[in-house]
């Protein structure tokens, strides 16, 4: 057996998760996906398949905001401003994807600022 790369285990790890995660209208997902240097979360209706909401590290309007900071302090930004989206749109309430990420640094800080600025999972 040849030894998976890193992009093919986690979107085998991914796979896995999705099997059990799926957004619905009542309690949409939120997606993380983190690059080498951006972060980008989206809140999703799996049943629609729709993104109903997103925020990322390159957003224009977070840009100005995140320039200068450290990559764990972007997602802790982009984790905010991505919960007060999802509240404006009227949605309190999702699960968590990891996308295949391990729950630690990053991915964690942006579940973290999501939770502080008021979304539930």
């Amino acid at each position: 057996m040849a030894k998976l790369s890193r992009k093919e285990a986690r979107l085998r790890r991914h796979s896995r998760v999705r099997k059990n995660v799926i957004g619905t209208p009542e309690r949409p997902r939120l997606s993380v996906f983190r690059s080498l240097s951006d972060i980008y979360a989206q809140v999703i209706d799996d049943a629609a398949g729709a993104t109903l909401v997103s925020a990322s590290s390159i957003d224009h309007a977070l840009r100005a905001e995140a320039a200068g900071l450290t990559k764990t302090d972007q997602a802790k930004l982009v984790g905010k401003i991505v919960a007060e989206r999802a509240q404006e749109k009227g949605i309190k309430t999702v699960v968590f994807d990891r996308g295949g990420f391990r729950y630690i640094g990053r991915v964690k800080a942006l579940a973290d600022a999501a939770r502080e600025a008021g979304l539930e999972f």
